[in-house]
């Protein structure tokens, strides 16, 4: 008689064995399978979704110690070992010890030294915090917090003026507040990196690589919805989503524009200020998106490179030679941030105003960004 397997493992190991078939991002094919089986309830989505992740940050190693490479296998390494115990372990290869593809940890290792790379390896197999930002056009940050300082476990971000830290995670787009456009969920880093784009009221603003519009949600309050902010992407869907975000957020003096909008040509050299946030291989966040490690091979930063030098290019066309552009990217690495600043200043002729901006993740703390803005030298 064949034994009947429980229901949790059942759907553990259905989804993961689907996840490997296909090709979306893990949160998106956790979030699908999730509305595909309506008998699973929130204490079994929350167990499936908390043990998957795991056991995708941990995968390297779990398939190192595990007799096969099956997630049956894999999971019950998981249930049975002390990982940490692992990390002393000098004869299982530095790279599996802390659970990340070889090629990426060596470029780490060019980056922060061994220890240090090790660390940010460790910390990236981690939780990342749940962080919001309030939305100044409809309210303040202490307004916010006191309606929920009762009700949930919460602290200020320490550094951005506007940030709140959920320390326990909630259905934030079921509640009243997010329904009124009072807040965005946005990591403290992001809300950081936002704050180096600085309009004023009636300047013109490109976010270049808007997505979905996160980072114009954060600067655009400055602007006091006098002057226009333009939101470019080669992604149509992206756009529509940041159209939604923009309305629920009470922002009025915004265009959406797509890559072949006649209206482009119109702006050449007439932006205030520009923003790159650039495609990039996202090391900075790989506490919320653990998958992205393993799709990472030795093709993948020639190839970001490669498009970051030509997106700033072309952004850069559009800024007035009194403007400022910024360039961001959610990478830990010196080749899309440093050694890309470098090219940007020697290529097109540009300093560098004020700081530097960057985050490294640490435990409970921010993801990893990097930001600075460029004017005209």
């Amino acid at each position: 008689m064949t034994q009947k397997i429980p229901f949790r493992d059942y759907h553990l190991f259905s989804l993961l064995e689907a996840y490997d078939r296909q090709t979306l991002p893990l949160d998106l094919f956790i979030s699908h399978y999730f509305r595909e089986h309506s008998s699973l309830g929130s204490k079994d989505r929350g167990f499936l979704a908390e043990t998957i992740y795991a056991l995708i940050r941990w995968k390297g190693l779990l398939e190192y110690l595990a007799p096969s490479s099956s997630w049956q296998e894999k999971y019950i390494v998981y249930q049975t070992t002390d990982l940490s115990k692992m990390q002393a372990r000098e004869d299982i290869p530095l790279h599996a010890r802390v659970s990340f593809p070889s090629h990426l940890f060596e470029l780490f290792e060019e980056c922060y030294g061994v220890e240090k790379a090790v660390n940010l390896c460790l910390i990236n197999n981690t939780t990342a915090p749940t962080t919001i930002r309030v939305n100044r056009i409809k309210t303040t940050r202490d307004s916010l917090f006191k309606r929920w300082e009762g009700q949930y476990k919460i602290s200020h971000t320490r550094y951005s003026s506007e940030g709140i830290i959920f320390h326990k995670k909630i259905n934030f787009f079921s509640l009243p507040e997010f329904k009124e456009g009072l807040f965005e969920v946005q990591d403290e880093g992001s809300q950081l990196l936002a704050q180096l784009v600085r309009p004023k009221p009636g300047d013109q603003v490109l976010d270049y690589c808007a997505g979905s519009g996160g980072k114009t949600l954060a600067f655009a309050p400055h602007m006091e919805h006098r002057g226009q902010i333009y939101l470019h992407d080669i992604r149509p869907f992206a756009l529509q989503e940041a159209k939604k975000r923009l309305k629920r957020a009470g922002i009025q003096n915004s265009q959406i524009l797509l890559p072949n909008s006649p209206q482009l040509s119109k702006l050449k050299k007439k932006m205030n200020w520009i923003l790159v946030d650039a495609p990039c291989t996202g090391t900075g966040t790989l506490r919320r998106n653990p998958d992205m490690k393993w799709k990472f091979d030795e093709t993948v930063l020639p190839r970001l490179i490669g498009q970051q030098r030509t997106i700033f290019e072309k952004a850069l066309s559009f800024l007035h030679p009194e403007g400022h552009i910024v360039y961001g990217t959610c990478s830990m690495l010196n080749a899309e941030n440093q050694n890309q600043l470098e090219h940007f200043i020697k290529t097109y002729s540009l300093e560098v105003e004020g700081e530097i901006f960057q985050t490294i993740p640490a435990q409970g703390e921010m993801d990893g960004f990097f930001g600075v803005v460029l004017k005209r030298a």
